[in-house]
């Protein structure tokens, strides 16, 4: 046991050396017992272009040397300043206007509340105020995200406030369409990821429309949460950039830095941009850490590697091996029921002997297995998910396929000996 205190790691888990990293470099992590591990998770949907890029440390250094600490608290600086223009060249400028920094996904969520219950306001609107999120979304920890997170995790035992929040399932237009005809003047905002990051499911192209569609007819502002789809993880820079028509907000972490910095970023539409200039209104929030000279350096130089690997096409074609190399998992292991998820994100369905999904409460054995075949992957609703970094090459996305066999194999004769 040492001195801390792990995120989401069992008591009797704490202190291991096998789960303590050491060092990281391409797409393969060093533990402490001396093992290196293939990474088939791009360390929590962060790595998108791999662990250790030069490029993006060099660039980090150099801020600190030059800039040090430097806010956007009631100040601006220049990192921040070109950092903002490169996120809305890349997002978009005929959509969007102006970014706002922050530290963390959940924090960013917790800022998109605050942001669409405030333009609503500043139009006259402050019954608006009830934000929607979708069932088995994750948006993040924070009290403010944590409401809006539509897994259970604990919301009830921590005592935080869903009274301002509503859930609907994700690909059922009539339940939201059913919530909009009751409550539609009090809704603020509707905040989607576009592949929900805990089941790996992505959301249709008909259901999308249809938000779009009620988005005009009763008036709440759309929001992409994209802090795991984004920096090309789903096929696309963004994935709402497939969308017929762009959203109002969209929130960026994970991919924004490489995984680098506690950084996040919420992209914002002209609309409401307008509104707060318009009004010239103050948007009450700021973190200290937030837009620092360090995060904006990572960000930019994280965009430059992106352009130079051509790193959108690179998760292009791998996610193309991917749809090949699943299916046939599919075929050929009994115990694989299937997959969902697109690009580079994929979950795998796993099923017991009677066909039964495996349940929650095994999938950390199934992960650990995996792990023992030399593999990182993350746990997934019944299942696990696969996040190999976009540049992945083909003998490493062989050799993660032939870890997950392995450990497949391991793990269901494992659990066959303890059941006999």
């Amino acid at each position: 046991m040492t001195a801390l205190w792990a995120s989401l790691l069992a008591p009797e888990d704490q202190g291991r050396d096998d789960l303590c990293a050491v060092s990281a470099h391409g797409v393969r992590v060093r533990y402490a017992d001396g093992s290196e591990l293939l990474c088939g998770s791009s360390g929590l949907w962060n790595t998108n272009i791999g662990y250790g890029n030069t490029a993006i440390a060099e660039a980090a250094a150099e801020a600190l040397r030059e800039a040090s600490y430097l806010s956007v608290f009631r100040y601006e600086n220049t990192y921040a300043r070109r950092a903002a223009e490169a996120l809305i060249e890349v997002s978009g400028p005929e959509d969007f206007k102006k970014v706002l920094f922050s530290t963390s996904g959940g924090a960013a969520n917790d800022l998109v509340m605050k942001l669409a219950r405030h333009y609503h306001a500043l139009r006259g609107d402050d019954r608006r105020k009830v934000v929607v999120g979708l069932r088995g979304s994750y948006h993040g920890l924070t009290y403010g995200s944590f409401s809006l997170t539509g897994d259970n995790l604990g919301q009830q035992l921590y005592g935080v406030d869903q009274r301002l929040v509503r859930h609907v399932t994700a690909n059922d237009p009539a339940e939201i369409g059913a919530l909009l005809a009751r409550q539609g003047g009090q809704i603020a905002a509707v905040v989607v990821e576009p592949v929900l990051g805990s089941g790996a499911v992505a959301l249709t192209e008909e259901y999308v429309a249809e938000l779009l569609r009620l988005r005009e007819e009763y008036g709440f502002l759309l929001v992409a949460d994209e802090v795991a789809t984004g920096f090309g993880r789903t096929g696309s820079f963004f994935a709402s950039q497939r969308w017929p028509s762009a959203p109002d907000l969209v929130v960026s972490s994970k991919g924004l830095t490489n995984g680098t910095s506690a950084a996040a970023a919420v992209i914002v539409s002209h609309r409401v941009a307008d509104a707060f200039d318009e009004a010239g209104a103050l948007l009450s929030h700021g973190e200290t850490q937030a837009g620092t000279p360090v995060t904006c350096a990572a960000i930019l130089a994280t965009l430059a590697e992106m352009r130079r690997l051509d790193a959108v096409a690179l998760g292009q074609r791998l996610s193309e091996r991917l749809d090949t190399e699943l299916a046939r998992l599919t075929a050929e292991d009994p115990s694989v029921s299937g997959t969902t998820g697109l690009g580079c994100f994929r979950s795998v369905r796993v099923t017991t002997a009677d066909g039964a999904p495996l349940p929650q409460t095994e999938v950390p054995a199934l992960v650990s297995a995996i792990r023992a075949a030399g593999a990182i992957v993350h746990p997934g609703v019944h299942g696990i998910q696969l996040i190999p970094a976009l540049t992945y090459s083909e003998a490493e996305l062989t050799e993660l396929l032939d870890c997950v066999r392995t450990g497949l194999a391991a793990f269901r004769t494992t659990r066959e000996k303890a059941l006999a």
